[in-house]
C-alpha cells in the first residue's frame, strides 16, 4: 500500500529499534529542526496506535492523551494541521474530532483527550495507555504538566509516550536523554527537503547553517554554554557578520599535534585578518584531524596562499622547529612566525575572550566546532579532556594580530 507509512517514512521518523512494537522502549524523543518532519511521524504513531497497526502496537490504545504547548498549538498542529491526526487518515478510518469536548474518537472506539501545558492541573484524574507530547522544550509549566502527564499513564500492559520537540538546553529535555528507557531519534530540517518549499530552505540555511540559533531550529542540536567558560554564544552571535571589510594583515594560525595518529589531537589551523577599525575578523577554520606533518602544512599553506596572508604563525612547543621546517619543504616562501607557550592554555586564551567581551572580534559566517571548544573552555579546559586545538589557533592569531606590537600594515580586499 503506497500511503503505508512504514514503507514511505525516513529511517529516523520509524520506531525505535529492530523489533519497534516489542522494543523496551516507554519514551520514544524525537528532536529534529522545524520543518523535519516531527509532526507527521507523531500523528502517525497516534494513528499507528489508536488503530492497533501492528507496525505500531500489540493491540489498539484506547486511551490516548495529546499533550501541546497550549490548546491552540495542540488543534492547529496536533489534529488539524496539514501533517496532523485528521490529515493523515483515510476517510474509512478518521477519527471524529470535537472541539468543544477537546477529543478524537476513531470508530473502534479509540479516543484522544487534548490539553494544554499551560494547565497541568487539567492532566491530574484522566489515565491512559499512551501520549503524545509536542514541542515540550517550549511549554510554560513543563516540569508540573510532565509529572502530572506521568501519573495518567497507568493503563495497559506496557504504557508509552511519543515526545516531538525541537531542543532547548531544559533540564527535564537533559533527563530523558541520559535515561536508558529513553529511545531518542534525531532529524534535520533539510532531511526533508523534498516536503518543503526550496526558496524557504535556501535562506534558512543561508542565513542560519552553523549559528547556534541554525543548530538548534535546523539541526535540531542542543547548544548551551559552559558556566564557567570565558566565551559565551551570545558573545559570539552578537558580534556575526556575512563579510569582512578591507583587511589591513591576515594570518594563518597553527597549532601542530603532537602525532598524526586518527586518535591524536587535531591541527588547530585558523584564519584571522585585522581591520582598520581595530576590529578583527576571524576567517577560516580549516582545522583537521589525522594529518601528518605534510599534509597539514600543505593544507595550512593553501589557506595562506587563498587568502593572500601575511605569514603564518606556528606554535613550536610540539616538535620544536619541526613545524617550520615542515612548513617551508611545502613553500619556502612562506614568512613563519615561530611563537612558544610560556603560560598556560587558560592564561592566553583569557585576553583573548576579553576582546570578544569588548566586541573587537568578529566572526565571518559560522564555526560550528571552533565555536563549540570556545564555549566549553573553562578552567580545567575542555569538559571532554580533549586539547582545544582550533582555540590554540584562533588564539595565536589574534594575539599575534592585537596583543603584540603592531607591524606595518597593508590594506587587504577580500
Amino acid at each position: 500500500m503506497v500511503r503505508h507509512w512504514p514503507v514511505r517514512c525516513r529511517p529516523e521518523q520509524r520506531l525505535p529499534g529492530l523489533a519497534r512494537v516489542h522494543e523496551p522502549w516507554t519514551i520514544w524523543l524525537m528532536l529534529g529542526g522545524r520543518g523535519a518532519g516531527k509532526t507527521r511521524a507523531g500523528a502517525e504513531w497516534v494513528r499507528g496506535i489508536a488503530l492497533g497497526d501492528p507496525d505500531f502496537a500489540q493491540g489498539s490504545s484506547r486511551r490516548i492523551a495529546l499533550v501541546g504547548e497550549t490548546f491552540s498549538d495542540a488543534r492547529n498542529v496536533m489534529i488539524e494541521g496539514p501533517a496532523g491526526i485528521l490529515a493523515i487518515h483515510d476517510r474509512r478510518e478518521r477519527p471524529a474530532w470535537s472541539p468543544s469536548l477537546r477529543k478524537l474518537e476513531w470508530p473502534n472506539g479509540a479516543t484522544a483527550q487534548v490539553f494544554s501545558a499551560e494547565d497541568p492541573d487539567s492532566l491530574r484524574g484522566p489515565q491512559f495507555e499512551a501520549a503524545w507530547a509536542d514541542e515540550l522544550a517550549k511549554w510554560k509549566h513543563v516540569e508540573e504538566t510532565w509529572d502530572m502527564l506521568q501519573f495518567g499513564l497507568r493503563l495497559g500492559f506496557h504504557p508509552r509516550q511519543m515526545v516531538t520537540t525541537t531542543p532547548r538546553p531544559i533540564p527535564l529535555l537533559k533527563r530523558l536523554l541520559a535515561d536508558p528507557q529513553v529511545a531518542v531519534s534525531r532529524m534535520r530540517t533539510a532531511d526533508n527537503a523534498e516536503n518543503l518549499a526550496p526558496v524557504f530552505l535556501d535562506n534558512v540555511l543561508r542565513r542560519y547553517a552553523g549559528t547556534r540559533l541554525g543548530r538548534q531550529e535546523l539541526d535540531g542540536d542542543i547548544v548551551e554554554d559552559r558556566p564557567d567558560a570565558l566565551w559565551t554564544r551570545d558573545m559570539i552571535e552578537s558580534n556575526r557578520v556575512d563579510a569582512a571589510p578591507p583587511l589591513m594583515r591576515i594570518v594563518v594560525a597553527i597549532d601542530p599535534p603532537a602525532s598524526s595518529s586518527k586518535r591524536a589531537d587535531a591541527c588547530g589551523i585558523v584564519a584571522v585578518g585585522m581591520g582598520e577599525g581595530g576590529v578583527a575578523y576571524v576567517l577560516a577554520d580549516a582545522s583537521a584531524s589525522g594529518l601528518k606533518p605534510p599534509e597539514w602544512a600543505q593544507k595550512a599553506v593553501a589557506l595562506y596562499r587563498r587568502l593572500e596572508a601575511d605569514a603564518l604563525v606556528v606554535e613550536t612547543n610540539q616538535g620544536g622547529e619541526m613545524a617550520s621546517s615542515v612548513i617551508r619543504e611545502v613553500d619556502s616562501a612562506v614568512p613563519v612566525v615561530s611563537v612558544r607557550a610560556t603560560r598556560g592554555k587558560y592564561l592566553r586564551a583569557e585576553p583573548v575572550s576579553v576582546l570578544y567581551a569588548q566586541s573587537r572580534v568578529r566572526h565571518v559566517g559560522a564555526f560550528p566546532e571552533l565555536e563549540d571548544e570556545l564555549c566549553d573552555f573553562g578552567p580545567g579546559g575542555l569538559s571532554s579532556g580533549r586539547s582545544p586545538d582550533r582555540m590554540d589557533a584562533l588564539v595565536w592569531a589574534l594575539t599575534e594580530l592585537m596583543l603584540r606590537e603592531k607591524r606595518e600594515p597593508r590594506v587587504r580586499v577580500l
